[in-house]
């Protein structure tokens, strides 16, 4: 693993292979002062060759779970037709009414064609959207 952005010691580490970004985090010193951890699922199981970036921009075509590791890109990504209430309240922002709209929706809808339907969840704004965007995909509704 690498670990860069708001930690004690940036760079590589070596954690356990069932270890979650929390044990990754650890093994680079832990935070600094200030970091902001809300947007890090500290609970998310790690993949070999992954890069986490603590309270810093993940580049843009990167996603946080798979940032350097071509394994997982798309498989970090929750998709809003298949996630359970559980899984969407593991997303930033999102807690259990926001999850239970977004099923009721779903629902509702036939399922999302596009990952901006979100914003027409009551409780999701753009920035949410935002927040969300990266974090999300829309497979074919079913």
């Amino acid at each position: 693993m690498s670990v860069v952005g708001k930690v004690a010691e940036p760079g590589l580490v070596t954690v356990d292979e069932d270890a979650r970004v929390a044990d990754a985090l650890e093994a680079a010193g832990g935070a600094t002062g200030g970091a902001n951890l809300a947007t890090i699922n500290l609970a998310r199981k790690l993949s070999d060759g992954e890069q986490i970036y603590v309270d810093v921009p993940v580049p843009a075509g990167m996603t946080q779970a798979a940032a350097e590791g071509s394994e997982g890109a798309t498989e970090s990504r929750v998709d809003l037709n298949a996630a359970t209430e559980a899984e969407l309240r593991e997303l930033p922002g999102v807690g259990e009414v926001t999850a239970q709209r977004i099923v009721e929706w779903r629902a509702e809808h036939g399922g999302f064609t596009g990952v901006e339907q979100l914003r027409e969840v009551s409780g999701i704004g753009e920035q949410r959207l935002a927040d969300l965007r990266e974090r999300v995909t829309v497979a074919a509704a079913g």
